[in-house]
C-alpha cells in the first residue's frame, strides 16, 4: 500500500466524482491476458476518451512488470481500478491500495494532470501488483507482504525495461538507508505504521536475502518458487499466517530458506546487516553513490536479477 503525504479523506473527496446511475463507456474496462492469467482494468468516473485509452496503455505497460517473473499474473483473475485525482500531489499516482474481499482489487488513484511519462516513471502501479504474488498475511506479516512488493517493484520494473537495472539497484539500495534510520527497537513483526520504512525495507531485504540463497545454494530464484507457490497454494482471499506461508515456501523449493531467514527476521529489533548480499552482488554503499564492481561473476549475478527481458506485452 501506498500513500504519500495525502490522508486518504482528503483524497476521497477529491477524487473525480464517478455517478453509479451513469452508463460504463465501451472502453473503459479492458481485459489483459498472459496465459490462463487476466486482469480486468477499468478506468472509473466520466473520464475523456483520449485520456481512458492513456490510462489504459499506462497500465498495460506496467502490467508488463509483474509477468516479467514467471510470464503470467500470479492470480487466475483479478481487478485493477483506476480513477483520478484532482488534489495537488507531488506524485503522479498518491495513492494505491490491494483489497482482498470479494475478490482481489488494486486501487490506483492517478493524478489528473499526470502525464504518461510521469505514470510510466511512478513505482506505485508495480508495487500493488507485486502484492498479487502473496496471500493476505495478517498484521504480524505486514512487513513480508510490504518486502516482497518493495523489493519486485525495482526488480520487475527493471527487467521489463521500466527502469535502468543500476537505478534499480540505486532504489533498492536509498529503501535500506531509509530502512536503517528506524532505531525503535521493536521487532520487525510488531512494528505499526511508525516503523512504516523498516517494514517495508527490512521486508526487502529479506527477500532479497531469499533469492540470493535460492540462486547460490540451491540452483533455483524467487520467480521459480513463487511460481510453484502460485500453483498450488496461492488463494486471492483469506489469511494466511506469515509462519505457514514460508513453509509453504519452503516445501515448494525443497529448502529451509524461508523458514530460517524468517525466524531471524521476525524477531529482529534493528535493521539487519546485508554486508554478505553486498558482497556477492558486488555492490558498495558510499556516501556520495553506490558502487558497482565489474567482476564478471557478480555482474553477472545481478544481470540475473534485475537485467532487462523480453516481456511480452499483455494482450
Amino acid at each position: 500500500m501506498r500513500l504519500r503525504h495525502l490522508l486518504i479523506p482528503l483524497l476521497l473527496a477529491n477524487v473525480t466524482a464517478a455517478a453509479d446511475d451513469l452508463p460504463e463507456p465501451a472502453d473503459a474496462t479492458r481485459v489483459l491476458r498472459a496465459g490462463d492469467s487476466a486482469l480486468r482494468v477499468q478506468v472509473i468516473g466520466p473520464v475523456a476518451a483520449p485520456r481512458r485509452d492513456e490510462l489504459q496503455r499506462w497500465l498495460a505497460d506496467t502490467a508488463r512488470a509483474p509477468l516479467a517473473a514467471f510470464g503470467r499474473f500470479p492470480l487466475p483473475e483479478a481487478t485493477v481500478r483506476i480513477e483520478q485525482t484532482s488534489r495537488p500531489s507531488r506524485s503522479p499516482v498518491p495513492w494505491g491500495q490491494t483489497l482482498r474481499r470479494d475478490g482481489v482489487s488494486v486501487l490506483l488513484y492517478v493524478r489528473e494532470d499526470a502525464s504518461f511519462d510521469e505514470l510510466r516513471s511512478d513505482w506505485t502501479a508495480a508495487h500493488e501488483l507485486s502484492h498479487l504474488f502473496h496471500p493476505y498475511l495478517g498484521r504480524e506479516g505486514r512487513w513480508l507482504a510490504e518486502g516482497l512488493a518493495s523489493y519486485y517493484q525495482n526488480v520487475l520494473r527493471a527487467r521489463a525495461g521500466l527502469m535502468d537495472e543500476r537505478d534499480a539497484w540505486r532504489e533498492l539500495d536509498a529503501g535500506f538507508g531509509r530502512g536503517r534510520r528506524e532505531t525503535s527497537g521493536v521487532p520487525l513483526s510488531q512494528l505499526g505504521r511508525g516503523g512504516t520504512m523498516r517494514v517495508y525495507w527490512a521486508g526487502a531485504a529479506f527477500w532479497l536475502e531469499a533469492d540470493l540463497a535460492l540462486r547460490r545454494d540451491h540452483r533455483s530464484d524467487l520467480d521459480a518458487v513463487l511460481s510453484k507457490y502460485a500453483r498450488c497454494c496461492l488463494r486471492g482471499t483469506g489469511e494466511v499466517a506469515p509462519s505457514r506461508f514460508v513453509a509453504d515456501l519452503d516445501a515448494q523449493s525443497g529448502t529451509a530458506v524461508f523458514t530460517t531467514l524468517y525466524r531471524r527476521y521476525a524477531l529482529s529489533t534493528a535493521f539487519p546487516s546485508l554486508e554478505g548480499a553486498y558482497a556477492a552482488l558486488g555492490l558498495r554503499a558510499s556516501d556520495d553513490e553506490l558502487q558497482f564492481s565489474g567482476r564478471p561473476e557478480v555482474a553477472r549475478l545481478r544481470r540475473d536479477i534485475m537485467g532487462r527481458r523480453e516481456v511480452p506485452a499483455p494482450q
